[in-house]
């Protein structure tokens, strides 16, 4: 346990935030950092954490990676910025990289953006604009940003869109294939994705949009805000398949699921499918301001001026992303692959030992662990969820979580086998002390 948290110099800034920073905010629990390195943090008061989050899943090579620090170092002493009407090398490199590594066979092009909530209006306006089609559907549970375009898509919770009506027209939601909540019936001989895919043309389709006005399908590979939900095998296949029948676009957010975070540099090669768009961020460039969409060539073909931005192939988060890919490559893709796997294995022994576990699962460094009241009805244990998180806090591990009642373990991708095993000791006795004062 961590005494007297927070700290007294915590207090002191958390005072002064208050008077000036939007409250819209969703802050956690009081941490105030100091400084970090690889999956470490410390705050202000010199408390040291273990970082289960990530910072959200951005800080894929950990806390200030020195080859990351010497590439923005390095690009910061020639320019900082130039506008996006002009060009320089860090930003056709850059490009050049995600087509080398786009998950489709096709040739790549990529608009760069500040954020995913950019990268995902961008893939808005470019399926409009390639399609000449208006309509979208969307998922149920989905977090795709809160730029007014984005967040119209984005169903995880009410109150992203509570006081913001009227919304972007033109987007129908179709649930979410959730292996561990299944929503619609399945006929005999199908996965829960497939039978997804099929109320969308049987009910969506067919009864509420004209395929022949839909431009795209957006969905997270694996949904992240909505809960760390993977869908099943059957799912990509058939989407994909329902996509090319009426000549709509399947696009894929990969903003928290992207750039090695399951092991693979995109989550899509977990079920061998191919995409038309995808959109990346967070883990793209170690915590510096960067996000693209990336498309194939025959897709994004709008004219000069259709769509810009002035901060677009930013030169020193273009530094860092190329550092970030380096590293990743040739170290954290494997990393994530074999640390996650081992996670995933000692989750389920804890799970065995913890009646309130109802299911662990994830892919690589993206692993959910979804709480429960009792494990034949998977009622939603929402306030013990909570409860474990804050006691992680005391303990010294920073946890999330996401979904109705699941905690999110996202760490650095190169977190190591030890620092596994030490905030899983932490986790565990914090749902220990969550699960006392629960009965």
């Amino acid at each position: 346990m961590i005494p007297n948290l927070p700290g007294p110099k915590a207090k002191a800034m958390i005072e002064r935030d208050n008077k000036v920073i939007s409250p819209s905010y969703p802050r956690g629990y009081p941490f105030v950092m100091d400084h970090g390195r690889g999956s470490e943090v410390w705050d202000v008061d010199g408390n040291r954490f273990l970082d289960f989050m990530g910072g959200i899943a951005v800080t894929s090579t950990g806390y200030s990676h020195p080859k990351v620090v010497k590439a923005i170092q390095e690009q910061a002493e020639k320019f900082i910025h130039i506008s996006s009407d002009f060009y320089h090398e860090n930003w056709i490199r850059l490009a050049e990289k995600m087509n080398e590594v786009a998950p489709f066979e096709e040739d790549a092009l990529s608009f760069m953006t500040n954020s995913g909530t950019e990268a995902v209006e961008t893939a808005i306006k470019l399926a409009r604009y390639h399609t000449k089609r208006s309509n979208f559907i969307g998922f149920t549970g989905a977090f795709h940003g809160r730029t007014m375009g984005a967040v119209t898509f984005t169903a995880s919770k009410a109150k992203y869109h509570g006081g913001f009506y009227p919304l972007m027209n033109g987007v129908t939601h179709a649930p979410y294939p959730n292996p561990y909540r299944p929503t619609i019936y399945r006929r005999k001989g199908e996965d829960d994705g497939e039978a997804v895919v099929r109320y969308i043309e049987n009910e969506i389709l067919n009864q509420i949009l004209p395929p022949k006005d839909v431009a795209g399908i957006l969905v997270e590979t694996i949904q992240g805000e909505g809960g760390y939900i993977i869908p099943p095998d059957g799912f990509y296949p058939a989407l994909r398949k329902l996509c090319d029948k009426y000549g709509i676009l399947m696009i894929l957010d990969e903003v928290q699921c992207g750039m090695g975070r399951t092991g693979k540099w995109w989550a899509i090669e977990h079920f061998g499918v191919e995409p038309d768009m995808i959109t990346a961020a967070k883990g793209i460039a170690s915590g510096m301001p960067l996000g693209a969409c990336v498309a194939r060539k025959s897709v994004m073909d709008w004219a000069p001026g259709t769509h810009g931005n002035t901060y677009g192939g930013n030169p020193v988060s273009c530094a860092a992303s190329l550092a970030t890919f380096d590293l990743i490559e040739k170290e954290y893709l494997k990393n994530a692959a074999e640390v996650g796997a081992y996670a995933l294995d000692a989750l389920e022994e804890i799970k065995a030992r913890h009646p309130s576990i109802g299911d662990v699962r994830g892919k690589g460094l993206m692993i959910g662990v979804e709480f429960v009241k009792d494990r034949e009805t998977k009622e939603p244990a929402g306030e013990l969820t909570e409860q474990v998180v804050e006691h992680g806090f005391e303990r010294g591990l920073l946890m999330l979580s996401c979904g109705k009642s699941v905690i999110r373990i996202a760490p650095p991708l190169c977190i190591t086998k030890s620092e596994m095993d030490e905030g899983l000791k932490i986790f565990e006795e914090s749902l220990v002390a969550a699960e006392k004062e629960a009965k």
